[in-house]
């Protein structure tokens, strides 16, 4: 057992241990439930309170008050999406301990807040760095806030309506291809051409994270609503189409083991610290471990000691915009069937620091906030999303479903299951493994949900798909089960979900790995989430051996697998020809209008190939010709562009060596002591289509998004799971748990994720041990 810390603390019924093992996992616990999530709380913070306390003043709208008028559009802008309806609704939506499990982790949040209140030093070294102070939290902190959820597709809808009032639908899906095919159908009251781009400015500010340089610190009042811009389009486009996951079960008859194997690597957007967080709840009635997001009581993929759990996006489309026709004599009201409706007006105070307080008043449509207004065109447009349903509280179901111990308690829990729309995999050590999508999908009798809509009442939710509605899949003969965000619903499914998926580029890969696998073992799972193989790439690849006359392409490409691994000097040409030259190019060629062409940003990798792989009349007069012209001309560009970058011997050339992971602390634009709190550069191999996520931004081809935490669980012999989180668990720079994990999740290694409480003893580091304060 490791070194003893002792703390004395207001609102603990009883004593619990912090038993923390030497990868930075921390080991809860306690002799109750209600002590465990108050523990679970008090550890949140302790690890990473100044994110944990970010997360909250910006969902909240609350960030002026600390860092000054540089913040009040996005103050104003969070605000829109905040969660307004009827609490004791919302709390029903969970479980009936929902409410009392947020008291006790709220609580045990804001102990250790009191902690730091009397010894400064425990305050991670931002808040001094700053100037501020953390904020203690109420419960229903943990569920209003509904920004961070991952819903779709509000701007994917006006993109579409801008693209298509210009040009034509085959334009369009170079941006964003439709599963099933299907011809977005504009409804007769609206004009594309009519819906203004400018709708998206709130809904990206009000989901937008938090950026700090000193010129919107130093930002005075008046020019406050020049900050409504903090992030560009084309990156918030970048980030969805980036965010994803894989996951798979694999079942007794292909396990090596003969027991179920869950693996799960969610992909989202790099941050540092990581956006999840592992820990291990225990107590008389609970005994979990798992990953969640640290502000979130309870795991959202993990374990139990009996099922085992994970998830990837499953793509419902969960938002709709709606256009209004206002009244010329009152621009806030609305037509709503036969007459005119109020816009609900709420004024909202936001404290800003230097500055006096200001009164701003928002309004909403009874569909959502209002996004924009025109006056002079008598128009308004606002956004529904299902953020604004009680249960819609971004993986809170979880509190339900992570005490389930059977597959028919995980289906009912999963019957409520909101946001986000998952793909959920299950195993348990009885054998069973199953494939349940969950999460709210709206109904929509006569239109798609693929563009904007009026607010006129023509266009209303009819409620939501029942999700035992929903595909199912239970111990299938093939023996495993797999998901990657890839259009994975029955070619005769009556019902409509969602027509924008990722492509299959991740999932055919490792459904071909497993299927080449007699006996799949955790190491193959371990070997699989980290494997670099892109089969995009490889088409790519194929393009340019049958059209491109060249001896270093040809060498190359020739027997070359399309493993993007960080040695490769193949992936380090197919991906600068790509990135830097053929994508560009081709889109330059094919779509010559350069605002259509901003619209398509980053572009959809399946369409784009298939563009090439089967040219049209985009391409001049002899389409193939015309084709295989930009693919030689940009690929001796991308030649010139590795020699310089690489050197001017190709055997030498490394993909690692320009792609490369970096995690960047937000305050290193500010200070050159947070410089030192930055991570990396690592070199990487992998991509945006290869199993091991690793997409990048092609200005100087780092990291961007991919797993931060990877699981997999040998279901029954639970101290044999692997598991890997980056850079680290805490997120205090001082800890030796900030960045130790960072090395070995860029070369692809695991740590173990140990269950039982022998094995977890024996590589403890660190004991916090909590006293009920008398």
């Amino acid at each position: 057992m490791g070194a003893q810390i002792f703390y004395e603390v207001e609102g603990l019924h009883a004593e619990a241990d912090i038993v923390v093992d030497r990868w930075g996992i921390p080991h809860l616990r306690t002799a109750n439930q209600n002590d465990l999530f108050f523990t679970q709380g008090f550890n949140a913070a302790r690890d990473r309170l100044w994110q944990i306390d970010l997360w909250r003043k910006r969902g909240l709208g609350l960030l002026a008050a600390d860092f000054g008028p540089g913040y009040l559009a996005q103050d104003y802008a969070s605000r829109l999406f905040l969660y307004r309806g009827d609490m004791q609704a919302e709390w029903n939506a969970y479980a009936p301990d929902a409410e009392a499990i947020c008291e006790a982790f709220t609580r045990g949040i804001n102990a250790y807040i009191t902690l730091t209140e009397k010894d400064p030093a425990l305050l991670p070294p931002e808040f001094q760095m700053m100037g501020t102070r953390p904020a203690r939290w109420h419960a229903n902190d943990v569920v209003r806030i509904r920004s961070h959820g991952l819903t779709r597709n509000a701007l994917s809808e006006i993109l579409r309506s801008r693209i298509l009032s210009k040009t034509d639908l085959r334009t369009d899906l170079l941006r964003k291809m439709l599963e099933p095919e299907i011809v977005p159908t504009p409804v007769p009251d609206i004009d594309l051409a009519s819906i203004p781009l400018d709708i998206v400015t709130l809904f990206k500010l009000g989901t937008a994270g938090v950026t700090f340089t000193q010129e919107r610190l130093a930002c005075p009042l008046e020019k406050a609503w020049t900050w409504t811009k903090v992030n560009d389009l084309g990156d918030v486009m970048q980030d969805l189409a980036a965010t994803g996951s894989n996951n798979w079960v694999i079942g007794p008859t292909k396990s090596a083991s003969g027991r179920p194997i869950m693996a799960n690597d969610p992909h989202r957007a790099h941050g540092l610290p990581s956006l999840r967080y592992i820990v291990h709840l225990t107590s008389p009635d609970l005994d979990v471990i798992g990953a969640g997001e640290p502000v979130i009581p309870g795991v959202s993929l993990g374990h139990n000691g009996h099922s085992a759990f994970g998830l990837t996006i499953f793509y419902s489309d969960q938002e709709d915009v709606y256009v209004y026709e206002t009244d010329p004599a009152n621009p806030k009201r609305y037509r709503f069937k036969d007459g005119w409706e109020e816009m609900k007006a709420v004024a909202e105070v936001f404290v800003v620091k230097g500055a006096p307080d200001q009164k701003l008043v928002q309004f909403f449509t009874r569909h959502g906030p209002v996004l924009h207004e025109s006056p002079s065109s008598h128009r308004a447009y606002a956004v529904r999303s299902v953020w604004f349903e009680p249960g819609s509280a971004a993986y809170f179901k979880s509190i339900a479903s992570m005490r389930t111990k059977t597959l028919d308690d995980y289906r009912a829990a999963m019957r409520g299951w909101g946001v986000p729309s998952v793909n959920h995999v299950y195993a348990d050590v009885t054998g069973t493994f199953a494939w349940v999508p969950s999460g709210w999908t709206p109904i929509r009798v006569g239109w798609d949900g693929l563009l904007p809509v009026p607010g006129n009442g023509a266009y209303e939710w009819s409620g939501f798909l029942d999700h035992e509605e929903l595909p199912r899949i239970v111990n299938p003969a093939k023996g495993f089960i797999a998901t990657a965000n890839e259009m994975n619903l029955p070619t005769d499914f009556p019902h409509q979900v969602g027509y924008e998926w990722i492509d299959r580029a991740r999932t055919d890969r490792i459904h071909d790995q497993i299927n080449a696998t007699a006996n799949f073992s955790v190491e193959d799972s371990c070997a699989l989430q980290t494997d670099p193989t892109s089969y995009p790439a490889l088409r790519l690849a194929r393009l340019a051996l049958k059209h491109v006359k060249d001896e270093t392409v040809h060498a190359l490409f020739e027997n070359w697998s399309g493993s993007l691994d960080a040695q490769s000097a193949a992936g380090a040409l197919c991906e600068i020809w790509w990135a830097k030259h053929l994508k560009p190019q081709l889109l330059a060629t094919i779509v010559p209008d350069p605002d259509i062409r901003a619209l398509l940003a980053p572009g959809d990798v399946e369409a784009i190939i298939r563009t090439m792989e089967n040219p049209d009349a985009r391409f001049g007069e002899d389409p193939v010709q015309g084709c295989a012209a930009l693919l030689n001309s940009t690929m001796q560009a991308a030649l010139a562009d590795c020699r310089q970058r690489l050197g001017d011997d190709p055997a030498l050339w490394q993909w690692g060596r320009v792609h490369h992971a970096f995690f960047e602390h937000p305050f290193a634009p500010l200070s050159a002591v947070a410089k030192n709190w930055n991570i990396g550069p690592f070199a990487q191999g992998g991509s945006g289509t290869s199993p091991m996520h690793t997409g990048y931004r092609p200005s100087d081809f780092r990291t961007m998004h991919g797993a931060s935490v990877r699981l997999v669980i040998d279901v029954g012999d639970w101290d044999k799971s692997r598991c890997i989180n980056a850079p680290g668990q805490s997120g205090d720079p001082r800890s030796p748990h900030y960045r130790d994990l960072a090395p070995l999740w860029a070369d692809g290694q695991f740590v173990p994720l140990l269950y039982s409480r022998a094995a977890i003893d024996r590589e403890a580091t660190q004991i916090y041990r909590l006293k009920p304060k008398r």
